[in-house]
């Protein structure tokens, strides 16, 4: 079985291709039957087994492939998963392919876990990308998609991260990017709770954004959500915190947009949601009065464009790194350590998938046994059936089941030669050695 991961991420790619290759959750289970589809459609190699991360970081496909042991297998599988990934984006190959990375075996087995621990992230040590790669293992579970390799390899990831959170800092000196968020705002506003704040989504991240700028108690937070209960059900929490809050429709944007100074987007739209014109209208009814545009969605919620305006200071998802990485020396002691769990978490798993390589033998050579001792078993009973000397058929059935059990190792024995036979020499004592363990 080849383990193959594949993808771009922010190390790699701008945010201008990343939100090209960004799959809505919605898409993901389609987007798993079509990539099993397509790979059986266009090459031999069988892909029982496949997974979707997509993040505002990243986009990555892991994949357990049947038949793909060879070098040309291999190029086969990366390619068209490559292909895929592109034409399922709307994008050339050829645009997507200087970002892409190609990780097989062992080198995909590292990635998951240094992803799972937070060491892959913008923000070092951070954990949110933890729960999105279990929405993305339960999601491919859920279409069918997850089997005993990929189960495994994620299981494993999920005990690396705990451990590596367990015993090392990884995350003491982390800003989160809802914290980065506050501190842009800052930069611009001299006080936070001067600022009327509005959040436009009301998933994880505004979540975390709207608890960092809770407590500077803002003037006024509003949050515009496609769905208004939602959307009310994190003012009213947000509330209970002191503070004055209202709901908003997204229909409504366009006539409250000026009414804030500090807006922070996150939704999982594919399209943007505000436009430069209904910016430019909100500014002149500001009387251009500065606002603050955070924008963390991937694909962006606001358009490039709002950026070129004097008065928005627009803010996206790559912009919030210099931020982040604040505290980076601090953390490498923890980095160390958490590089050295996983690096023997990675042998272990590799030893693990090389068993699993024999198990086919395994069942075949016991199928072998059980088929020569039922024969015999079967002979026994007739001769007993017959009236022979019970001793006498038990020592028949002995005999004729150790002949049998030696008969192909001293076949190869006899006509092996040079190499081969000097092989089979060393081999075989370990092979028939006597267990004691019993006496």
């Amino acid at each position: 079985m080849q383990i193959l991961t594949l993808g771009i991420n922010h190390h790699t790619a701008p945010l201008s291709v990343r939100e090209q290759v960004a799959f809505a959750p919605e898409m993901i289970q389609p987007a798993l039957h079509h990539l099993k589809d397509h790979l059986a459609n266009v090459s031999e190699t069988k892909l029982p087994e496949a997974t979707i991360l997509s993040t505002c970081n990243r986009t990555e496909l892991y994949c357990a492939a049947n038949d793909a042991h060879s070098t040309h297998e291999q190029s086969v599988l990366k390619n068209t998963a490559i292909e895929w990934l592109a034409q399922s984006r709307g994008i050339r190959s050829d645009e997507l392919l200087p970002h892409v990375y190609v990780l097989p075996q062992s080198q995909a087995v590292r990635h998951a876990f240094r992803v799972a621990c937070g060491l892959d992230s913008m923000v070092v040590g951070e954990t949110q990308i933890l729960g999105q790669l279990k929405d993305a293992v339960r999601t491919a579970d859920e279409a069918g998609s997850l089997g005993t390799y990929l189960n495994q390899l994620f299981q494993k990831t999920f005990q690396v991260a705990k451990e590596v959170r367990g015993n090392t800092e990884i995350g003491a000196h982390s800003i989160s990017m809802a914290a980065a968020a506050v501190r842009l705002s800052e930069r611009i506003f001299e006080s936070v709770s001067d600022q009327k704040v509005l959040f436009i989504g009301a998933g994880e991240m505004i979540t975390l954004c709207a608890t960092h700028f809770a407590a500077r108690k803002p003037k006024l937070v509003a949050v515009a959500n496609r769905t208004l209960e939602r959307g009310q059900e994190l003012a009213d929490e947000l509330a209970e915190q002191g503070l004055q809050t209202e709901s908003l429709r997204l229909s409504d944007l366009p006539t409250r947009l000026h009414d804030f100074d500090i807006i922070v987007s996150c939704t999982a739209s594919t399209l943007p949601i505000i436009g430069l014109g209904m910016v430019e209208n909100a500014i002149k009814t500001r009387k251009h009065r500065p606002m603050v545009m955070v924008d963390l969605a991937v694909p962006r919620d606001i358009e490039v464009e709002v950026s070129r305006l004097n008065d928005v200071y627009l803010y996206t998802v790559d912009d919030l790194g210099e931020i982040v990485q604040t505290g980076a020396d601090s953390r490498k002691a923890a980095v160390g350590q958490a590089e050295a769990i996983i690096e023997t978490r990675v042998s272990h798993f590799m030893h693990w998938l090389e068993g699993r390589g024999t198990v086919p033998l395994i069942q075949d050579l016991r199928q072998r046994g059980d088929d020569l001792r039922a024969f015999e078993v079967e002979r026994a009973k007739k001769l007993l059936a017959k009236g022979e000397d019970p001793q006498a058929v038990l020592d028949a059935l002995a005999q004729g089941l150790t002949n049998k059990f030696l008969h192909g190792s001293l076949h190869a024995l006899q006509h092996a030669q040079g190499e081969e036979r000097e092989a089979l020499m060393k081999i075989l004592p370990g092979l028939f050695r006597a267990h004691h363990s019993d006496k």
